[in-house]
């Protein structure tokens, strides 16, 4: 496939880290970068930030109710209104670097590689090459609205140039074959092909979904297509942070303070 004629700015870039990643990219003169408020850790002198309704893409409704009717849609997938766009505006090629907001991984799509379009969990998406365009897919079956772990409303990335989504823990990209069917937890699906079948499925025996801790629900994903897992959805990491903080540690007012917690388990 020739990559020579994207709508889209052409950008480069490098992933920094391991656990706790950013993504720096690299403009050329008149370049832009697309972004989620909060996202830019940092930018090299020269580099123009402007506030913008939506993404700023070509696709984007003109006039000032379409704009904000486009940027009303993104409130659902979970972001903000407003986009920030950065812009190369000096004679030299610049870096601007943002950075994920918890721990996990950031992961680079070619969307031109990837047939254009890619659907992915609310608040996946942290920045882009201008032109892209970040919009809003509904879940058209209500099994999967109601009980696929992301709802009716999930994120639509659309353009032929560079975009990149962050999720929790480790990422596994696997390629579905015709037919073939992979069986994930419903919170760890980051996103998919629209090719690729996207269901739900009760989990079989009254024993499995009432002791099995897994719930009553696996996504079901039938390829062919492309598929993101991700190892730690930022769900599961709040609510153990939660129940970590909410339980009274024996060290807390216990006069034998941390040897309690060594037997019952706690350290």
């Amino acid at each position: 496939m020739s990559y020579s004629n994207r709508n889209n700015h052409e950008i480069d870039y490098t992933i920094f880290g391991e656990e706790l990643q950013f993504v720096e990219v690299e403009l050329d003169p008149q370049e832009t970068a697309i972004a989620e408020s909060g996202a830019m850790m940092m930018m090299d002198d020269g580099i123009e930030m402007q506030t913008i309704f939506g993404d700023g893409s070509a696709q984007a409704p003109t006039g000032f109710f379409g704009k904000l009717v486009s940027a009303g849609k993104r409130v659902l997938t979970g972001e903000s209104l407003f986009m920030t766009a950065f812009t190369n505006i000096g004679h030299g090629k610049k870096k601007i670097s943002f950075a994920a907001p918890y721990t996990g991984k950031i992961i680079p799509m070619d969307l031109q590689q990837l047939g254009g379009t890619i659907i992915a969990q609310k608040d996946a998406f942290l920045c882009a090459a201008k032109g892209v365009s970040v919009g809003i897919h509904f879940q058209r079956k209500l099994g999967v609205g109601i009980f696929g772990g992301e709802g009716f409303i999930m994120q639509k990335i659309e353009g032929d140039g560079m975009a990149f989504l962050h999720a929790g823990g480790f990422i596994v990209e696997r390629e579905l074959k015709q037919g073939e069917v992979l069986k994930i937890d419903t919170g760890c699906v980051v996103g998919y092909t629209p090719q690729t079948q996207f269901d739900i499925e009760f989990v079989k025996g009254v024993k499995n979904f009432m002791f099995g801790g897994e719930g009553l629900f696996f996504a079901k994903l039938q390829g062919p297509g492309k598929v993101w897992i991700q190892s730690l959805p930022i769900s599961r990491l709040a609510g153990r942070i939660v129940a970590y903080g909410t339980y009274k540690r024996k060290e807390e007012g216990s006069v034998l303070g941390g040897l309690g917690n060594l037997f019952d388990g706690r350290e």
